[in-house]
């Protein structure tokens, strides 16, 4: 009987750890972005360098509507997968998306050089911009969008990026206007897509 009530509190307690690391998850791919639609997320000044050499700054954002989304190139996992459903999201809308671009912002510039981004886009789409500079640049950009940008010290010298997983909508006025989550579905992602713009032409 105690055999048996031991195995059950260990049940108990797997379970406990399973629903934390989930949450832990939840905040990982979430953080930032609610509490920043409240407080005025976007704007600020900053001056980078796109995936040509070009110097850009927060005009990039203006003047069509924006697929905006911070990762990095050495990225395992969220990353690529986002790259490869924003390909699929510009094939799918085709020239109903004629004046969409998306914007890819790299949160480890020290790796992430104009050559390394520019090979790391050109797959999704002629209307994608990758986008690095300077540390403190870099600072400036995702203070401004409240995107959560860490380093992970791996073994060695090595490190990894923690970092926001949501796609942000931006509109032909470089406002925030949602997000698109890691995982969303590709009929959800297009809709918003859609809605985003859909606003921006009317």
């Amino acid at each position: 009987m105690a055999d048996a009530n031991l195995g059950r509190l260990r049940l108990v307690l797997w379970a406990a750890v399973v629903v934390a690391a989930l949450g832990a998850s939840v905040i990982y791919l979430t953080r930032g972005t609610d509490e920043a639609a409240a407080s005025g997320i976007g704007g600020g000044t900053y001056s980078l360098v796109d995936h040509n050499g070009n110097t850009v700054d927060q005009t990039m954002l203006v003047g069509q509507p924006s697929l905006l989304f911070f990762g990095f190139t050495h990225c395992p996992d969220v990353c690529p997968t986002t790259m490869a459903e924003m390909q699929l999201w510009f094939q799918q809308l085709g020239e109903e998306a004629d004046d969409l671009q998306g914007v890819f912002v790299s949160v480890d510039p020290l790796r992430d050089t104009p050559d390394v981004i520019k090979g790391y886009v050109s797959f999704v789409s002629d209307r994608m911009i990758g986008v690095t500079g300077a540390q403190e640049e870099i600072d400036k950009i995702v203070a401004a969008w409240r995107v959560l940008a860490e380093k992970v010290p791996l073994d060695g010298e090595d490190y990894t990026m923690n970092h926001t997983a949501s796609v942000f909508l931006v509109n032909d006025q470089g406002e925030f206007e949602g997000t698109i989550s890691y995982g969303e579905t590709v009929e959800v992602a297009i809709d918003k897509i859609r809605k985003l713009v859909t606003n921006t032409a009317s």
